[in-house]
């Protein structure tokens, strides 16, 4: 088995750091020309991945634009992670999937359990019922060769009054969950299977990523005022490990599949020269 961290690590050197969140909101549908209903939503999840599987290293699809229409949508969503399965293209399942005990090892077997349908490469999870509330999906991620990304410093305004939070011991809430991400992924090569969630547009970051040995996925890149020319400045000597996540920017530019890949194309470009990683 070839874990998490591995096989992102390799995708991103085939493809280039890029990750397109496939976000099909009801505006989004309505502009494409589809029905805001589950056959929109199919046709919307179709077109997405006749553009970009097999042709960026991750997609990001948001569980809740497929929930909102119940189990038809979730039908839908298990259809695209299906398809996207069959690609060299990564999913990592945006889910921000956060309990403690049974419920959390439920989710696990949910979304990092590959008997399941919703079975993805990786999820989104919420560490505020405490780091080690995240344990059952982190431990099923590793035995599955999956990955689980932390949220850590979000963009929306609410997010800092917790995430910045200065604890006894002098650290932010961010940096606690940081290191404990990097304890996960301590010795792993070349990348941990932890990462963690960092908006793009939260300006310079303030927090000690240096030693994370992990990815870190940065949502809110162009049409939500993330720049690529901006990602250095932000991430500093962890820059490497930054894997930069576009939704509307690209999605905008549907339904022909193929302005859809020139999308792509160009987001990764930016990201690649702001990186300086040749795809």
């Amino acid at each position: 088995m070839i874990r998490f961290g591995a096989r992102l690590r390799a995708a991103v050197d085939k493809f280039g750091p890029l990750c397109v969140g496939i976000d099909p909101h009801a505006s989004l549908l309505i502009s494409w020309g589809l029905t805001d209903d589950v056959d929109g939503l199919a046709r919307f999840s179709e077109i997405a991945v006749e553009a970009l599987a097999g042709r960026v290293a991750v997609v990001k699809p948001q569980s809740a634009f497929y929930e909102r229409f119940a189990s038809r949508g979730v039908a839908v969503l298990e259809s695209t992670i299906r398809q996207l399965a069959d690609s060299e293209t990564m999913i990592i399942l945006d889910v921000k999937r956060g309990d403690i005990g049974s419920t959390a090892a439920a989710y696990a077997d949910a979304y990092l359990d590959p008997r399941s349908p919703l079975c993805a490469d990786a999820i989104t999870a919420s560490p505020y019922l405490g780091f080690g509330s995240l344990r059952p999906m982190i431990d099923k991620a590793v035995v599955h060769g999956r990955g689980v990304f932390v949220l850590a410093l979000t963009s929306n305004p609410e997010g800092a009054a917790v995430q910045r939070a200065v604890g006894i011991d002098g650290r932010t809430v961010a940096q606690v969950v940081v290191d404990e991400s990097s304890q996960v992924n301590a010795g792993v090569t070349p990348l941990g299977d932890v990462g963690v969630v960092v908006g793009a547009t939260i300006g310079r970051v303030g927090q000690d990523l240096t030693n994370l040995n992990g990815p870190i996925l940065v949502p809110g890149m162009g049409a939500q005022g993330g720049r690529a020319d901006d990602l250095r400045a932000v991430f500093g000597d962890a820059l490497p490990a930054v894997l930069p996540s576009y939704s509307r920017e690209v999605l905008g530019a549907g339904p022909d599949p193929v302005a859809l890949r020139d999308a792509a194309e160009r987001a990764r470009d930016a990201c690649a020269r702001a990186i300086s990683v040749t795809p």
